[in-house]
């Protein structure tokens, strides 16, 4: 098993208010899926790549930034993605820092309270694309 993460829900409140921290932060634009009695917004997804894709997820009855999961984001530097995250509405927990071999890490809040992080390889000519 190459990678055992194949999916990801991040839940909101406010999906439209979510949607706009995603989109800006990220540069990226989600996609609807239909679902019934649930709105669904995916992040771009291709199977052959690295890496696991998922959404942002408004369901009654579960709320947003209760949970204990940590999403990391990959970034080819992720104090690009940091500058962002205060213009869109969230807080930085701890700005861009060294985790040794691994690269480097930014860990933040969005705009529900739920905690993401940021990841850069320490070689960032490395990087899946």
């Amino acid at each position: 098993m190459l990678n055992p993460v194949g999916w990801f829900e991040i839940y909101v409140d406010d999906m439209a208010r979510a949607k706009d921290f995603y989109e800006g932060v990220f540069a990226l634009s989600l996609e609807q899926l239909p679902a019934p009695d649930i709105e669904m917004f995916a992040f771009p997804m291709n199977n052959n790549d690295y890496g696991a894709s998922g959404a942002l997820v408004k369901m009654e009855g579960i709320s947003a930034g209760k949970n204990s999961v940590l999403i990391y984001f990959h970034c080819q530097d992720c104090a690009v993605e940091e500058a962002r995250i205060l213009q869109f509405g969230g807080k930085i927990e701890k700005s861009k820092f060294s985790i040794g071999d691994y690269g480097y890490i930014t860990l933040a809040y969005d705009t529900e309270g739920n905690m993401i992080g940021l990841h850069t390889l320490p070689d960032a000519s490395s990087c899946p694309q």
